[in-house]
């Protein structure tokens, strides 16, 4: 099969590279030489280079531009995301899109299964929520993974930032309110590469993030705990700290379905962290 990897130099399309690297699969990566929401050059490209599966991990990211730039935003992350379904729809293959827990209001302290009703209270949710729609209304064939928290020893994070603050200073303030599931890159694209490698291509929308759950202060505690930062973090409220996005509170994301259905096994958030660190310090 032909796949192709959008978003090729951010963290989940470099740690795709990684580990399909050794793929008896023909695996095409792009990044900004492609431009995504450019409808014929999508299509042109899918036909060209028969695309049989297109995992599609480009998307603007930058949650708090995204409110004052949020029609860029909303060009990538849903009108680019509607040319790669058409594209997929015509060759008859299958989409794989990343989505975010921030399609989510969250607030709630049940996890959230991938029926729960989507509620975005920022820009940056609404255009990953309206791409998952111009995807689920193109008639492709579509797995759409939504995930949250996400790091990996590539590009800038929580985990890395954290780290360089640590080096600077001798205490940190990191909200305490806001609840989610860390996730490494690493597993999520191993994750997909498995599905890929066995064929596994039931679709739907699954939910994929690393198990457990802790508030960003817990994790900032972890990440200075495991790489020996003798810092002292202090707890605060997201409301004291400044910034123009609305976030979930608690979105913490059900993954019972990808693990029954996809039979995949997903790591602790705590045991991946730990890899992670590794890996940067290696």
């Amino acid at each position: 099969m032909n796949i192709w990897i959008t978003g090729a130099e951010g963290q989940l399309g470099r740690s795709l590279r990684k580990v399909l690297r050794d793929a008896s699969d023909r695996c095409l990566f792009t990044d900004r030489e492609l431009d995504l929401t450019d409808r014929e050059a999508v299509l042109r490209f899918a036909r060209e280079e028969q695309i049989d599966v297109v995992v599609n991990c480009a998307a603007y990211t930058n949650v708090e531009c995204a409110e004052t730039e949020e029609q860029k935003a909303y060009a990538v992350n849903a009108e680019a995301a509607g040319h790669l379904a058409e594209a997929m729809r015509e060759r008859e293959g299958l989409m794989i899109h990343i989505s975010t827990d921030f399609v989510f209001m969250g607030g709630c302290c049940a996890l959230l299964p991938e029926t729960a009703q989507p509620r975005p209270i920022n820009a940056y949710g609404r255009t990953k929520l309206a791409g998952e729609r111009a995807i689920e209304s193109s008639g492709c064939n579509y797995m759409i993974w939504r995930t949250a928290w996400l790091y990996s020893a590539y590009g800038r994070n929580f985990v890395k930032t954290i780290l360089r603050l640590s080096a600077e200073r001798d205490e940190l303030r990191v909200v305490c309110d806001e609840i989610g599931s860390p996730t490494y890159a690493g597993d999520l694209a191993e994750a997909i590469a498995e599905v890929i490698r066995e064929r596994r291509f039931v679709g739907g929308i699954y939910h994929y993030t690393n198990l457990g759950e802790c508030s960003r202060w817990e994790f900032a505690q972890e990440i200075c705990r495991l790489a020996g930062r003798a810092v002292r973090i202090h707890p605060c409220r997201a409301e004291e700290y400044p910034s123009a996005v609305c976030r979930p509170k608690n979105a913490v994301l059900d993954k019972t379905k990808i693990q029954e259905r996809l039979a995949l096994k997903i790591p602790h958030w705590k045991e991946s962290l730990k890899r992670c660190l590794d890996e940067l310090q290696a």
